[in-house]
C-alpha cells in the first residue's frame, strides 16, 4: 500500500494506473476509520481494480472549532486497518497542501443546503463540497463510496457531481451500525460509557417512527420524538425532520411524498451525533 502526501505524487501515480487500463474506486475519509468506512472501502475492492482511500480532517467544513479540536486522529491504526483491507493507495494531505491559497468557490446547492444540517451548520456543505470535488479531480476515480448515514451530503454531493459535468459514479453504501443500532461514527468514541448506552435510543426512536410512518400524522411524529429528547437529561435535541428523499423538502403530510426518509441530530453531551432511516 502506497502513502501519498502530495497532490501531484498522487496524480502521477494515479495516471501510470490509468495508462494500464484499470479502473479506480474512492473512499474519502476524515480518518478515525471504523467498520462503516472499511465497508466502504470492501465495496469499492469488489467493483474496482484499485482502491484509493484520502484521509483529511478538512477545516473548512466545521463551523465549530471545538468540534474541529476534538475531532479524532488515529492515523496509524488508520493505516494498518486499511493494509487489512488491502487497500492500494492513502492520500494524506496537509491543509496547506489541498488549500495553498484562500478557499473562494460558493456553490449553488439549489436549497438542499437550508434544511437540518445546512440550518444548523450554515457553511458546513461548501467545506464538504468544496474538499470532496478537489478530491475527485485529484484522484479521478470511476467511482466514489459513501455511506447512507450522512444521507443529506449524499444528496448534495449527487447534485453536485451531476451539475459540475463529472464523471465520477457515486455509490450509496448501507449504514453500518452498532449491536445496539447505534450508527456508527468517529465520533462514538467522545461519548462516556454512560453516554454510549443512551446513544442506542436514536436508532430505537426512529425504528418507531418507521412503524408508524404513512398513517400517523407528521406533526404528531415530530411532536412526540422531540418530547421524548427533551424529556432524556442526557439528549439536547436539535432536529427532526421527515423529508422527501430527494428535493430533501420537509414534509407536512404523507400525501406530498412517495419518498420519505426521517432525519435526527441530537447532542449527547457535547458530542453531536446524526442518524437517519427511509420511511417509505
Amino acid at each position: 500500500m502506497k502513502i501519498f502526501e502530495t497532490i501531484n505524487q498522487t496524480k502521477n501515480h494515479l495516471k501510470e494506473i490509468r495508462g494500464k487500463g484499470k479502473s479506480i474506486g474512492f473512499v474519502p475519509t476524515m480518518g478515525a476509520l471504523h467498520e462503516g468506512h472499511l465497508s466502504l472501502i470492501r465495496a469499492a475492492t469488489k467493483e474496482n481494480d484499485i482502491v484509493v482511500c484520502s484521509i483529511f480532517v478538512n477545516p473548512i467544513q466545521f463551523n465549530n472549532k471545538n468540534d474541529l479540536e476534538k475531532y479524532p486522529h488515529e492515523f496509524e491504526s488508520d493505516i494498518n486497518k486499511l493494509q487489512k483491507e488491502k487497500c492500494d493507495l492513502v492520500f494524506h494531505p496537509s491543509v496547506e497542501e489541498m488549500y495553498p491559497e484562500p478557499v473562494t468557490e460558493v456553490f449553488d446547492f439549489g436549497g438542499l443546503d437550508k434544511v437540518m444540517e445546512g440550518k444548523f451548520r450554515p457553511g458546513h456543505f461548501n467545506g464538504v463540497v468544496t474538499v470532496v470535488k478537489r478530491l475527485f479531480e485529484i484522484v479521478e476515480p470511476e467511482r466514489a463510496y459513501f455511506g447512507l448515514k450522512d444521507y443529506q451530503q449524499l444528496v448534495i454531493i449527487h447534485k453536485i457531481t451531476k451539475d459540475n459535468n463529472l464523471s465520477v459514479e457515486i455509490v450509496p453504501c448501507s449504514t453500518i451500525r452498532e449491536d445496539d443500532g447505534l450508527a456508527m461514527s468517529s465520533r462514538n468514541k467522545l461519548l462516556s460509557e454512560v453516554e454510549r448506552k443512551q446513544a442506542s435510543e436514536i436508532y430505537d426512536i426512529l425504528k418507531t417512527v418507521k412503524v408508524q410512518s404513512g398513517y400517523t400524522p407528521i406533526s404528531e411524529l415530530k411532536q412526540s420524538v422531540k418530547k421524548f429528547f427533551n424529556k432524556n437529561k442526557f439528549f439536547k435535541f436539535e432536529y427532526f425532520e421527515i423529508v422527501d428523499m430527494y428535493s430533501l423538502k420537509p414534509l407536512r403530510n404523507w400525501a406530498e411524498s412517495k419518498n420519505a426518509a426521517a432525519c435526527i441530530a441530537v447532542y449527547i453531551g457535547n458530542v453531536r451525533l446524526i442518524d437517519n432511516i427511509i420511511l417509505l
